[in-house]
C-alpha cells in the first residue's frame, strides 16, 4: 500500500516516483525519517515523536494479520448503514402491508414507501453529527477500547432486532414499524459513526498501510453489502427469506468484527505502534497562544514536550485553520454523494421496465445502483494508493469536487420514478444510469480518499487524532445536510 511520503536519499530527492505527489520535496525531506530507518511499509502516517519505540526492531506485520483486520473493521465501519439501504425489496414490501405489489393504501403509507431512502439518510446522519461531536470531547476520557466494544454490541443489539422482525407480520401497524426501523436506524448510524471515528483515530499509531486498509474496507462494506442483497434475492423465492438470510449474514459479520478486534491487540506488530498511546497521548491539550499553527505552516513537528499532558479537550483552533480547506471539499464531497444516493439513483428505472424481464425489474437497481456504486466507490479508493493528485494545498483539489455538482441534473433527468414535477427525461436509455453511478462512486472514492488522507498528514502529530476526528466530522456534517436536502430533492422531482 501507499505510503504518505517518499523516501529520501542524500540532497533529499526521491529515489522513484513519490507516492504521494502532493508532498512536496521540502516537506518530504522534513517529515521523513532519516535513511537508514526502518522499511517504507513500516513507517508510521506521521512521524514519531518517542524516540525509544524506534530504538526496538519493528516486528513484521506477519501473515498480513493486522492489514486484514484493520480492512475488516473498515467493512464493518459502513457495513450496517448499508445493510438498511440495500434492503430496498424487502422495506418496499413491508411498506406495502406486507405485499409484493403496491395497494390501495392511502398517501402516508405511499409516501413512506416512495421516499423511504430519504428519511433513513436523515435518521443515520443527524444523530450522527451529535454522536461525533461527543465522542470528540470524550476521546481523552474514555478509551478507546470501551468506545469500540460498546458501539460495536449497539449495532449487534439493534440489527438482531431487525431480523427477528423480519418473520413479523407488520401489516396491520406499517407506520409503527416504519418509525421503529428510523429509530434503529438512528441507533445504529449512532453507534457506527463512534466506531468509526474511534477506529479511525486507532489507526494513526499505525504505518500507512493499515490506514489505507481501512478506507478500502470501508468501501468495500457497501460492495459486500449490495454483492448479499443479490445472492440472496436470487437464492430466496420470498422476500422474508431473503431479508433473513440477508441480516444474519449482517449479525454475523458484526460478531466477527468484534473478534478480529480483540485480537488486534495480541498481535506483537500490533503491540508494538499501540505502545505509543502509553508513552505519548495521542491528543492533547494546547494553550490558546500556542505557536501550534506556526510551527505546522513551516512543515516542522512539535515536540511532545511543549505541549501540556492534559486529558481535556484537544484545541480546536489550530485544526481547524490547517484542515479548512480539505474539509469543506470532504463535506462538500459527500453533500453530493448523500444527496443522489441512495435517494435518487435507487429510484431510477429500467426505461425497458414494462418487459417483464428479471433484468429490468428485479435486479436493475440491486446491480446498477447499489452494487455498481460501491464497487465503484472502492476502486476509486485503491487508484489512491497509486496516484494522489491533486495535492492538499492544489487549487485544482476543490475546482474537482465542485465539478461534481453536475451529477444531481444527470440524475434528476435520467428514467427517475414517481415524477410529479419534472416531466421530462432527456437521459431515456439504460446504459446512462449506469455510466453516471459509475462516475459518482469513481469520484467519491478518490476525492474522498484523498481528502480524508490529507487531513491529519497537514497537522502536527499530536494532534493527527483529533484532525482525523476533525476531518469525520466534517464528513458527518456533510451526509447530514445532503440527506436533508434529498428529501427536498426527490420531493422536487
Amino acid at each position: 500500500m501507499a505510503l504518505l511520503f517518499a523516501r529520501t536519499k542524500g540532497d533529499g530527492a526521491a529515489p522513484g516516483m513519490c507516492q504521494y505527489p502532493c508532498c512536496f520535496s521540502q516537506q518530504a525531506s522534513r517529515m521523513v525519517p532519516a535513511a537508514g530507518s526502518a522499511a517504507p511499509e513500516q513507517e508510521p502516517l506521521l512521524e514519531d515523536a518517542v524516540g525509544t519505540r524506534y530504538s526496538r526492531q519493528k516486528p513484521r506485520d506477519r501473515w498480513h494479520g493486522a492489514y486484514l483486520i484493520f480492512f475488516l473493521l473498515g467493512i464493518g465501519s459502513l457495513l450496517p448503514w448499508n445493510f438498511f439501504i440495500t434492503a430496498k425489496h424487502y422495506w418496499r414490501y413491508k411498506l406495502q402491508n406486507c405485499s409484493d405489489e403496491p395497494g390501495p393504501v392511502g398517501q402516508v403509507a405511499s409516501d413512506l414507501r416512495d421516499y423511504f431512502e430519504s428519511y433513513i439518510s436523515i435518521a443515520s446522519t443527524v444523530p450522527s453529527v451529535l454522536c461525533l461531536i461527543g465522542n470528540f470531547l470524550l476521546v481523552n476520557k474514555v478509551a478507546a477500547r470501551v468506545r469500540i466494544l460498546s458501539s460495536l454490541f449497539v449495532m449487534l443489539a439493534v440489527f438482531l432486532v431487525i431480523t427477528v422482525l423480519v418473520k413479523v407480520d407488520t401489516s396491520t401497524w406499517t407506520t409503527p414499524f416504519f418509525a421503529l426501523t428510523v429509530g434503529c436506524v438512528a441507533v445504529v448510524s449512532s453507534a457506527s459513526t463512534v466506531f468509526s471515528s474511534s477506529i479511525f483515530g486507532l489507526s494513526s499509531y499505525f504505518p500507512m498501510r493499515n490506514l489505507q486498509a481501512l478506507l478500502s474496507g470501508q468501501a468495500m462494506g457497501g460492495t459486500v453489502s449490495a454483492m448479499a442483497s443479490v445472492i440472496d434475492l436470487a437464492a430466496a423465492a420470498d422476500v422474508t427469506d431473503s431479508a433473513l438470510a440477508y441480516f444474519l449474514t449482517a449479525d454475523i459479520f458484526i460478531v466477527l468484527c468484534i473478534m478480529v478486534y480483540l485480537l488486534l491487540p495480541r498481535l506483537e506488530y500490533s503491540r508494538y505502534y499501540l505502545s505509543s498511546q502509553k508513552e505519548s497521548p495521542s491528543l492533547v491539550t494546547v494553550p490558546p497562544d500556542s505557536s501550534v499553527e506556526d510551527e505546522a505552516e513551516a512543515g516542522g513537528t512539535v515536540n511532545s514536550s511543549l505541549l501540556p499532558r492534559s486529558a481535556g479537550i484537544p484545541p480546536l483552533r489550530p485544526i481547524l485553520h490547517k484542515t479548512a480547506l480539505l474539509g469543506f471539499c470532504l463535506f462538500y464531497v459527500f453533500f453530493i454523494s448523500i444527496t443522489i444516493f441512495p435517494s435518487l439513483s435507487s429510484n431510477i428505472e429500467s426505461v425497458s421496465k414494462s418487459s417483464g424481464s428479471p433484468w429490468s425489474t428485479r435486479y436493475f437497481t440491486p446491480l446498477t445502483c447499489f452494487l455498481l456504486y460501491n464497487f465503484a466507490d472502492w476502486c476509486g479508493r485503491q487508484v489512491t494508493a497509486w496516484i494522489q493528485v491533486p495535492g492538499p494545498k492544489s487549487k485544482l483539489l476543490p475546482v474537482l469536487v465542485l465539478l461534481r455538482t453536475i451529477f444531481l441534473p444527470l440524475f434528476i433527468l435520467s428514467n427517475y420514478q414517481p415524477r410529479a414535477h419534472i416531466r421530462t427525461v432527456v437521459f431515456n436509455r439504460d446504459i446512462y444510469p449506469v455510466l453516471f453511478t459509475a462516475l459518482l462512486g469513481l469520484s467519491n472514492g478518490y476525492l474522498g480518499t484523498l481528502v480524508m488522507v490529507y487531513g491529519p498528514k497537514i497537522v502536527p502529530k499530536e494532534l493527527a487524532e483529533a484532525a482525523g476526528v476533525v476531518m469525520s466530522f466534517y464528513l458527518v456534517l456533510g451526509l447530514a445536510l445532503g440527506s436533508a436536502c434529498a428529501v427536498f430533492v426527490v420531493h422536487l422531482v
